[in-house]
């Protein structure tokens, strides 16, 4: 994967002419679709000990695999390491292609999932993510999400260089001091002191890969993959549906082992129990939902407003599902995963 200003904006899949597609590819293949990815190159090795017949019949192998994805139509390129062949079209491909990226910042606060917590003797502690929203300054206090411990940010520094404020799709390491006895461990998310509340169960509009030649059954056990987090969960199909089947999108509902910091909006990829396959993925539209009684006849037009609705459906949707009288406007904020202001 290659970040470009603002994160992740182009993937590189390397694809061995002598073998195909191999089964690892499809199934990175359909992590990054699922994760919203729509930029790639699929860049066919070894092209100097195979036929330029061999190399179509690759590149027909790549375009059937891409089908109905995010990367449908993504250009491959025939190279090798010994000839030099296509090592300087790639090169341009891949400056031209970053270069053409162009991204909305993301309108929530400060997130980085820690994929990497370490002490450094004398400096504290040090934590480690791609930040996905927001921007945070050397002196600011953030949260560390679930363990709600707060902390104050001593130092930045990206890609190795110090930096008095980092932002969304940039790589951050951080310098934390805090309580003591706090421990920081991936999964774990830093964020704005803001952002407070975490999910054990979430409503989510889930795409089921073909790799899921079984489906999902209802209240079947999964492994959730979140920022860096992994958790093992239950699903419960939400509607009358007993099994989803491979390339249908449901609703679903996550009730998840362990709490996690989950917004509106959020990617997650679904494996088996066992985490030997990716069964499918999907997006987060209701980050604290309460257990839906199954022959709810109002239920999937909800679902449908908090998924795709206006503004305003959003709003009357959420305030509807609380079993609160009133709700305060920090989750309100939250839920729509937008600044207070």
């Amino acid at each position: 994967m290659l970040a470009g200003a603002h994160g992740i904006d182009l993937v590189l899949f390397t694809v061995a002419a002598d073998d195909g597609v191999m089964p690892q590819t499809e199934e990175h293949l359909d992590i990054v679709h699922l994760l919203g990815i729509k930029m790639a190159i699929f860049v066919i090795t070894k092209a100097d000990l195979v036929s330029a017949a061999r190399i179509a019949d690759v590149e027909e192998e790549i375009e059937i695999m891409t089908l109905g994805t995010t990367l449908e139509n993504s250009p491959t390129l025939a190279v090798s390491s010994v000839t030099g062949q296509g090592l300087e079209e790639l090169k341009q491909l891949i400056s031209q292609t970053l270069k053409s990226a162009t991204h909305a910042a993301p309108s929530g606060y400060f997130r980085l999932p820690v994929d990497r917590a370490f002490v450094l003797q004398g400096h504290g502690v040090v934590v480690t993510g791609t930040s996905l929203s927001g921007e945070i300054k050397v002196g600011e206090q953030v949260r560390c999400l679930p363990g709600d411990h707060l902390f104050r940010v001593r130092s930045l520094q990206v890609h190795g260089q110090s930096v008095e404020r980092a932002g969304w799709g940039q790589r951050v390491a951080m310098n934390l001091t805090g309580p003591e006895r706090a421990a920081i461990e991936r999964g774990q998310v830093i964020c704005h002191d803001k952002l407070t509340l975490t999910s054990e169960r979430f409503d989510a509009f889930l795409e089921v890969r073909p790799a899921a030649a079984k489906g999902i059954k209802n209240h079947q056990r999964l492994r959730i993959h979140m920022g860096a987090a992994e958790r093992l969960g239950k699903i419960v199909l939400l509607g009358d549906k007993d099994k989803a089947e491979p390339k249908q999108s449901v609703y679903c509902q996550i009730a998840l082992d362990e709490p996690l910091l989950v917004l509106r909006g959020d990617h997650f990829v679904a494996r088996d129990e066992t985490a030997q396959r990716t069964l499918g993925g999907g997006r987060v539209i209701h980050p604290w939902a309460k257990r839906h009684k199954r022959g709810d006849a109002n239920l999937p037009s909800r679902l449908k407003a908090l998924h795709t609705g206006d503004f305003a459906e959003l709003m009357e949707n959420f305030l509807n599902e609380s079993s609160a009288f009133a709700l305060s406007i920090d989750a309100i904020y939250q839920f729509l995963n937008l600044r207070e202001e």
